[in-house]
């Protein structure tokens, strides 16, 4: 039982943070059955199987061991999907849309709708690249270059994590530059008419403006959108072996 066990609660930490699994809809259920299809199917690939008594000492602290190696390899991909929400709230509050809130079907929060219509498009993008797969692929290959119970991890690989965190705001301006210069452009303008004009109610005006300048420029930069959001799935996915 101990093959299985340890990449079971490795797997099982890996869908309790990683996008797609982690997803609200995603009853407890399948991702329970669906973690333990996978620990069988990959539970061979380990070089050594530990030993360690599960219930022992050094069994919990290896237990948890295993629970933050899986966390810490959803938490890189979760940190690219951050900054899409990031770069659509940013966005929306230009555009005056942050009031028009959505429910995200990924982490199950009111998020303006332009960070819902950007997270739902690279959701797609993220299946359509086998993201899902390459995620557990590299799952797989976790096992092999760092085995449970076998040394070489190193804690200070949480202080990295964090320090991508400084990434998601440089992702999110990235992914939001175009749109958002265009209405910052927009509502320099505006002023510059209003004081040219005070008699103009630039509210009547200029929401309507700036909402349709930031629509127009998010449709017009959707490929280089989807080109920079596929772009940072794959660096993702490729950080997430970057942990050990």
């Amino acid at each position: 039982m101990q093959l299985y066990y340890w990449p079971f609660l490795r797997v099982s930490a890996l869908m309790l943070v990683a996008p797609i699994f982690s997803a609200a809809n995603v009853t407890v259920r399948v991702r329970v059955l669906l973690a333990v299809l996978i620990a069988a199917l990959v539970a061979p690939l380990m070089p050594v199987a530990p030993v360690t008594d599960p219930l022992s000492g050094a069994g919990i602290l290896l237990a948890a061991r295993e629970v933050a190696i899986g966390a810490a390899m959803g938490f890189v991909m979760q940190m690219v999907f951050a900054s899409v929400v990031v770069a659509g709230e940013t966005l929306a509050m230009s555009m005056g849309l942050g009031f028009a809130m959505s429910v995200d079907p990924q982490n199950g929060v009111q998020v303006p709708v332009v960070s819902q219509f950007n997270t739902i498009l690279s959701i797609l993008l993220f299946l359509a690249i086998d993201g899902h797969l390459l995620l557990l692929s590299a799952f797989g290959d976790s096992l092999v270059l760092l085995p449970p119970g076998q040394p070489g991890f190193d804690p200070g690989t949480f202080a990295n994590l964090a320090g991508l965190g400084g990434g998601i705001f440089a992702s999110a301006l990235v992914l939001a530059l175009p749109a958002l210069t265009a209405v910052l452009m927009t509502n320099i303008a505006l002023g510059v008419i209003t004081r040219a004009a005070p008699q103009l109610n630039i509210f009547a005006v200029g929401f309507p403006v700036t909402i349709l300048v930031g629509f127009t420029f998010l449709l017009l930069g959707m490929p280089a959108f989807i080109a920079a959001m596929r772009r940072f799935l794959e660096a993702g996915i490729e950080q997430t072996l970057m942990v050990f």
